[in-house]
């Protein structure tokens, strides 16, 4: 597994960390987890990528209809659910968090500092340990307990739960090489989390909107 293919996405992915702390608009904090899911699913045939192989393991019907899949289901189908919630509760666009932005992306700052200096003392192989795989998943999985536990709004709270699980998805990487059907079958566990993300949409939805009746009717004939 070639490694230094995708420590470039890794950065962007922790880049898109510390956007999600510092704004105040839910809309934008979709947009990140959703951009954060695309990104998840170009890596991944990477991650199956043997250089002395040549591009056969990568070029793979079977990797790259995981890899929609993951695109489609993290970057489109959640985030789109997402944003029709906060569309038809009428929430605010803007946030009101337990703790400051400012607070929040400094704590996000130091808490990624930790994980990486915390992920180089780890019993890791020379490959892992010469790369950010393991400090942005760390990282990813911070930022997504630290949005879960300092926001208002549970739909900010979905969104820092599936912050949480790619950063579940970026450590399972890892053991691709020693159980890939594994770490295949965990692209499952996106469907729990669309199962949980819709739970909180209709909640969200018959919170905020009146339930359908005949009394409707009446109010619509006047």
């Amino acid at each position: 597994m070639n490694l230094s293919l995708i420590d470039p996405f890794l950065v962007v992915l922790l880049m898109l960390n510390f956007i999600q702390l510092g704004v105040g608009r839910l809309p934008t904090i979709i947009m990140m987890v959703a951009l954060q899911g695309v990104i998840l699913g170009v890596i991944f045939p990477f991650t199956h990528h043997d250089a002395s192989a040549g591009w056969e393991g990568v070029i793979s019907i079977r990797l790259l209809a995981l890899a929609a899949a993951m695109i489609v289901m993290k970057g489109w189908l959640m985030p789109r659910m997402l944003y029709y919630a906060f569309k038809e509760s009428q929430m605010r666009g803007q946030i009101d968090p337990y703790l400051g932005l400012t607070a929040s992306l400094l704590l996000g700052a130091l808490g990624t500092g930790v994980m990486m200096a915390f992920s180089s003392r780890l019993p890791l192989r020379e490959e892992h340990a010469s790369h950010l795989l393991v400090p942005a998943a760390l990282s990813t999985v911070f930022t997504g307990l630290l949005i879960l536990t300092t926001r208002r709004e549970p739909l900010t709270q979905v969104a820092g739960y599936l912050v949480l699980e790619n950063g579940i998805v970026i450590f399972g990487l890892l053991l691709v090489e020693a159980m890939p059907f594994l770490v295949e079958v965990g692209v499952l566990l996106d469907v729990f989390v669309g199962v949980f993300v819709m739970g909180i949409i209709l909640q969200q939805v018959d919170r905020h909107l009146p339930s359908p009746g005949s009394d409707h009717l009446r109010t619509l004939k006047e």
